[in-house]
């Protein structure tokens, strides 16, 4: 005969069981969704045909191809309009610019676009007063999450946030921990088939806001001007950047773009730069074009702020720039010729 002890462990046994499976189905199911959401997401995001997203997919699915590309932070994503430089040289164009960005990323996506694309006959690298100094943090992480799969992106990445391998194997981890313009709501609307407004053109992004008091505030808080730092890695990259263009055949041309006159007086050490700029180009053979003293550089109905064109302004400075490549053409087409008819 059964006691009254024994026929609650019996009971009790089977409940136990029953709830510990049930707890492991309820996690199970949550974990698949969390990995289908991710896939969503990131998915979606590959989708998308416009807009930031709509150029970076361009760009890994090999897309573009172009015989003239861009790179650079955001001075070269709302500087040079493709359209304008393809218009006047004839030549295919592409703007690889990216938002907040330091030249140790910009080399990785140019390189990212190497990988997938074909090699362009020429790259014009835009500098800035702070192109030697390399990434701290990485401006608007999430934009690359959908392409870590990618080792040229995923790898520098890496060194500069260790954690990115979170993003990477954890699902959705990058789109809630380290997304801060919540993309991941571009990513279900992309996969379901929608993309955002667009503001990108060929990767130009240009800028539609006027000239606002922020120069003057930024002054008035520096009354004795401002330093921007030379680190010896930041300097190493640049020149990483010249060997990857000539191992791969590419002519690359740098170009310091328009600036806003009052900004260039603030800047205590730009000799210092431009001097470094300087040493690089002579010694690597690369063209360096110097637009500090562009015409409108002293005009604020040409900026958006001191170091950047508004849409008039690129307008203005790309059908500059592409008159000078279409120049610098012929004379590189001339030369050919010539060494050709002397062998």
């Amino acid at each position: 005969m059964s006691t009254g002890t024994e026929v609650a462990l019996e009971q009790t046994a089977p409940s136990a069981y029953w709830t510990l499976k049930r707890l492991a189905s309820f996690f199970a199911i949550v974990i698949t969704l969390v990995f289908a959401l991710n896939q969503v997401i990131a998915s979606g995001l590959r989708q998308i045909k416009t807009s930031q997203f709509g150029s970076w997919n361009q760009m890994m699915e090999g897309k573009v191809n172009a015989q003239i590309v861009v790179t650079g932070s955001s001075r070269a994503a709302s500087h040079y309009d493709p359209r304008v430089i393809e218009a006047v040289t004839r030549q295919s164009a592409f703007n690889l610019g990216r938002n907040g960005s330091q030249t140790d990323m910009q080399v990785a996506v140019l390189k990212a676009y190497l990988e997938h694309n074909r090699r362009p006959e020429i790259v014009v690298h835009n500098l800035d007063a702070f192109t030697f100094q390399t990434t701290r943090e990485v401006y608007a992480f999430a934009q690359y999450v959908p392409y870590l799969y990618d080792k040229e992106l995923y790898q520098p990445l890496r060194k500069i946030t260790p954690d990115t391998w979170k993003s990477r194997y954890l699902p959705l981890y990058g789109y809630v921990v380290d997304d801060m313009n919540f993309s991941w709501m571009l990513g279900i609307g992309g996969a379901l088939g929608w993309s955002p407004k667009e503001d990108f053109f060929q990767g130009f992004n240009p800028r539609t806001k006027p000239w606002t008091d922020e120069f003057q505030s930024f002054k008035e808080s520096n009354p004795n001007g401002v330093s921007w730092p030379i680190e010896t890695e930041g300097v190493q990259v640049l020149e990483d950047l010249i060997h990857l263009c000539k191992e791969r055949g590419i002519q690359l041309i740098f170009v310091y773009s328009p600036e806003y006159g009052e900004m260039q007086k603030l800047t205590n050490n730009r000799k210092e730069l431009f001097g470094h700029f300087q040493e690089l180009s002579a010694r690597y053979h690369v063209p360096l074009w110097d637009y500090s003293d562009w015409q409108y550089a002293s005009d604020t109905e040409y900026f958006t702020n001191s170091q950047h064109l508004n849409a008039a302004g690129a307008a203005v400075f790309s059908s500059d720039v592409a008159n000078r490549l279409s120049e610098y053409l012929a004379e590189q087409n001339s030369a050919t010729k010539d060494l050709q008819a002397h062998q």
